[in-house]
């Protein structure tokens, strides 16, 4: 892997304790960056920040509740006086909770906006301009293919990650050019959060007839943090085995 800049740098990661998160921060923890993962899981964040360690990189949990301003303003200041500039952020960290429109409520709904956007928004908020100060970075944001399909079962899961790319966007805009942010879309992977994806959900259909692995998402996140990306901002990728074709 290139490095992500041209000199050592920090990279967080949200929602990193297992699944897609711990997958980020296992590619992106190479020679070069210093790899926060933060989580509320804390036994599971620390186990594998462990693993990452013990194969050379150079990673560090951190409790971070994404919902809490107190947490990320915690979290900025401790890399404000970082000995390597922060210039990475994956807003990974998610939830998802299947219901119909009917079942759905309000309390579901409003812990899908808490995790899903504003985690994200105050993410954005916090640490871009401290990328801004160390001149320069890359946000990438994860959001879903339920984000541009519908699906049954998916109304506060699918209207969140819908936030999230039109703040994509406005962020875009705001922190260009010093900072670079963008959005992907992933459609079904092989997590504990799509265990019980309902009938008719978002990967039961995609052409190449499976969910992702964990590793197959990374790369991509890899290539919009990395300088290879230079000239990438406000934009949205889908990787879903085709399921949005």
């Amino acid at each position: 892997m290139a490095k992500i800049f041209s000199s050592e740098t920090t990279v967080v990661v949200t929602g990193a304790a297992r699944g897609q998160g711990a997958a980020h921060a296992s590619l992106l923890g190479r020679p070069g960056v210093r790899i926060i993962l933060t989580d509320v899981l804390d036994d599971e964040g620390e186990r594998t920040a462990a693993v990452l360690r013990s194969s050379g990189a150079d990673a560090h949990y951190r409790r971070l509740d994404v919902t809490n301003p107190d947490d990320w303003n915690l979290l900025a200041e401790e890399l404000r006086g970082s000995d390597l500039p922060l210039t990475g952020l994956v807003n990974n960290a998610g939830i998802l909770r299947y219901s119909s429109i009917v079942e759905t409520n309000l309390d579901s709904w409003k812990l899908h906006e808490q995790v899903n956007v504003h985690g994200t928004f105050l993410g954005i908020q916090s640490l871009a301009p401290l990328m801004v100060a160390n001149g320069g970075g890359s946000i990438v944001n994860v959001s879903s293919t339920a984000a541009l399909n519908g699906a049954k079962g998916y109304a506060a899961y699918s209207a969140s990650k819908a936030a999230v790319l039109a703040l994509t966007k406005v962020a875009a805009l705001e922190f260009s050019p010093k900072v670079r942010i963008n959005a992907i879309c992933p459609g079904g992977v092989e997590t504990p959060m799509n265990d019980f994806e309902p009938q008719g959900g978002s990967s039961s259909s995609a052409p190449l007839g499976r969910r992702a692995l964990v590793e197959e998402i990374s790369p991509l996140i890899e290539y919009l943090l990395s300088a290879r990306a230079s000239f990438v901002t406000g934009a949205s990728y889908t990787i879903d085995g085709g399921l949005t074709i």
